[in-house]
C-alpha cells in the first residue's frame, strides 16, 4: 500500500504542490536527503486560516493547519522524489505564530507528526522542532518544514 492510499485510510488526500511565494523552489534533493521549503496552510489557493494562535487562532484550528502544511509539504516533495520511496522522515520543524501567553506549540505541530505516522507507520517518527514565533508569511498560524531520507 502507498503513502496515497495510507492518507486516504486517514480520510486525508495529498493536494497538488503549492507554487512558492517567493523566490525559492519547493523542494531540493541532496543524495538521498529531501529538504522542502517552509509549507503554510494553503488549500484551494487560500489559507486555511490567519492570525496567532490562542488568539485569533484556536488550537483546533492550528492543528487542521499542520495537517494542511505537512500535506503540502508531501506534495513539495513529491516534486523531486517518489513519496513511496521514503526509508523515513527525518525532521520536522514547525513554527506557530502565537499569542503571546501561549505554550502550546508541541500540541498544534503534534497533527503534523500524527499525519506522518499515518503515512509512514514508524519510519514516520522523527526528530522535530515546535517553534512560537510573532509572526508568518501572509498572516499563516502554522509553518513546516520536512527532510527525508530516500531509500538508496
Amino acid at each position: 500500500m502507498g503513502v496515497r492510499d495510507r492518507l486516504e485510510e486517514a480520510h486525508l488526500e495529498l493536494p497538488p504542490p503549492v507554487a512558492p511565494v517567493g523566490a525559492y523552489v519547493p523542494a531540493v534533493r541532496s543524495g538521498a536527503l529531501v529538504f522542502t521549503s517552509g509549507q503554510i496552510p494553503m488549500r484551494n489557493g487560500s489559507l486555511v486560516a490567519t492570525g496567532r494562535v490562542g488568539g485569533d487562532v484556536s488550537v483546533d484550528e492550528a492543528r487542521e493547519c499542520a495537517v494542511q502544511c505537512i500535506l503540502n509539504a508531501l506534495a513539495a516533495a513529491s516534486t523531486v522524489c517518489d513519496l513511496d520511496e521514503v526509508e523515513r522522515v527525518v525532521k520536522v520543524v514547525g513554527y506557530v505564530a502565537s499569542d503571546p501567553a501561549f505554550t502550546g506549540q508541541p500540541g498544534v505541530i503534534d497533527a503534523a507528526s500524527d499525519t506522518l505516522i499515518a503515512a509512514y507507520s514508524d519510519a514516520g517518527r522523527h526528530a522535530r522542532e515546535a517553534v512560537g514565533v510573532a509572526a508568518l508569511p501572509l498572516g499563516a498560524p502554522v509553518e513546516i518544514s520536512l527532510v527525508l531520507e530516500m531509500r538508496r
